[in-house]
């Protein structure tokens, strides 16, 4: 079974004007697009073609380029879309916004901390909230497109919460002005998406 390309919850224009819609259009239809055919040519023939996409990331070698970077690619930007949404912003309510004051003492000091994860991230990379089993939560970052899945990368537990900071995610609108983006980005988190995440892996 070929991996395909998710239809997006909402209009390219939908997140306006925080995130533009040339932006959106072109990571979809291109960068995603390019990152689920590009996963489909590495596993053909192989073993790992009737796997899911998360236990491909499971067990996927730090050697084999083709479908890290592709598989990661696709996992992520899957996890992108749906935890933005044109109704998002504000703040998380209910027992993730408890699990969130338990693990950084605030909302704010996730903020500061997700933030910060996002824009020291050197070069391309993404930043991630992270629920280990027992509902504690964690922030970290990792570069290019791995994720907290694969088992070789220093940051762990399931992601929740994905932001993409390759500059394809923002430089048309925010061109190298990445903290300005991040701002932005706040203002589109779909909340209730990360908190359905969050109860279903904890």
């Amino acid at each position: 079974m070929a991996f395909e390309l998710p239809k997006l919850p909402y209009a390219y224009d939908a997140l306006e004007p925080h995130i533009d819609a040339r932006t959106m259009e072109i990571h979809h239809t291109k960068h995603h697009q390019g990152y689920t055919n590009k996963l489909n040519a590495a596993i053909a023939g192989t073993d790992l073609e009737n796997k899911t996409i998360e236990e491909i990331l499971n067990t996927v070698e730090p050697s084999n380029a083709a479908v890290r970077n592709n598989g990661g690619g696709y996992y992520n930007h899957n996890l992108y879309w749906v935890v933005m949404s044109p109704n998002g912003g504000g703040e998380p309510t209910g027992e993730l916004a408890e699990a969130i004051n338990d693990s950084f003492g605030s909302f704010e000091e996730f903020k500061n901390q997700f933030s910060n994860a996002g824009a020291t991230q050197f070069g391309s990379g993404w930043a991630w909230l992270c629920v280990h089993k027992g509902g504690k939560l964690e922030v970290c970052s990792t570069p290019n497109q791995d994720n907290p899945l694969m088992s070789f990368v220093d940051c762990s537990g399931f992601p929740i919460l994905g932001m993409d900071v390759w500059e394809h995610a923002y430089y048309l609108k925010y061109q190298n002005k990445r903290p300005d983006y991040i701002n932005a980005f706040f203002n589109v988190v779909n909340w209730d998406k990360v908190a359905e995440l969050y109860a279903a892996n904890k």
